[in-house]
């Protein structure tokens, strides 16, 4: 993988042919241009390129797979150690497994059943977990919706400027931190566009609810929240869904 990844920071530095060239003789899951393609059934170590996207088939396995300017697929019952992209979406198939995902431009979603062992995370983009998806670590991102249905989040929710909706019978160990938001990546809102915090029925966060600016945080009398909640008035609300605001 260090060999894979000077490529990569090689090839963003050097602009010569002969240095694309150079990245490009490794192995032959290690490409500068265009996408990574891992068959079916198939077992390999990395598979990294720079331009293109790295899409691993059902049932196959691969070491960390990485990009920069492109998309991560990996399909159903497939599994790799550690997904990153730059500006690119990140997928998991129902049932497949990573390490980590991250990304900084790009969504990140998990289809049934997949499990992410440690963090997820991105920047600008939203994360959606389905039913029966776990992320054993964190999840977390600066701008963009985070949606968990029916799904298990161990390591806490945290974000700056996301909506988020806790819904179907989720679970949050950890609980949820919105941060005020920093730094050169800050996107503000405005008084009129506050974060949504939504914690349905039949859901479920265990850990402290945090919120370093004002948000409109809504709690059905069905859900389960156990922590404190601190910089934040809870609406409750009956039914599926809170009052529109």
């Amino acid at each position: 993988m260090r060999s894979a990844r000077f490529c990569i920071y090689a090839a963003g530095l050097l602009v010569l042919p002969i240095a694309l060239a150079a990245c490009d003789m490794g192995s032959g899951h290690d490409k500068v241009l265009g996408s990574v393609d891992i068959p079916s059934g198939s077992s390999v170590s990395d598979a990294n390129t720079v331009n293109g996207a790295v899409n691993v088939a059902s049932n196959a396995k691969a070491g960390d797979a990485s990009t920069v300017n492109g998309s991560i697929n990996i399909a159903a019952d497939s599994q790799v150690a550690d997904a990153e992209t730059v500006n690119g979406s990140i997928k998991l198939g129902e049932r497949a497994v990573a390490k980590t995902a991250t990304t900084v431009n790009g969504s990140v979603t998990l289809a049934q059943g997949a499990t992410v062992n440690g963090d997820t995370t991105t920047v600008n983009g939203g994360l959606q977990l389905a039913p029966g998806a776990t992320v054993r670590g964190s999840l977390t991102n600066v701008n963009g919706h985070i949606t968990v249905d029916g799904a298990h989040v161990g390591g806490g929710i945290a974000t700056s400027n996301g909506d988020i909706d806790i819904t179907g019978n989720a679970v949050v160990d950890g609980g949820i931190k919105v941060h005020e938001s920093k730094g050169v990546l800050t996107v503000h809102l405005g008084k009129d566009k506050l974060p949504r915090i939504v914690i349905g029925p039949g859901a479920t966060v265990n850990g402290p609810l945090d919120f370093e600016i004002p948000v409109r945080l809504y709690i059905s009398d069905q859900a389960h929240v156990a922590g404190p909640i601190n910089g934040a008035q809870a609406v409750k609300f009956s039914g599926p869904t809170p009052p529109a605001s």
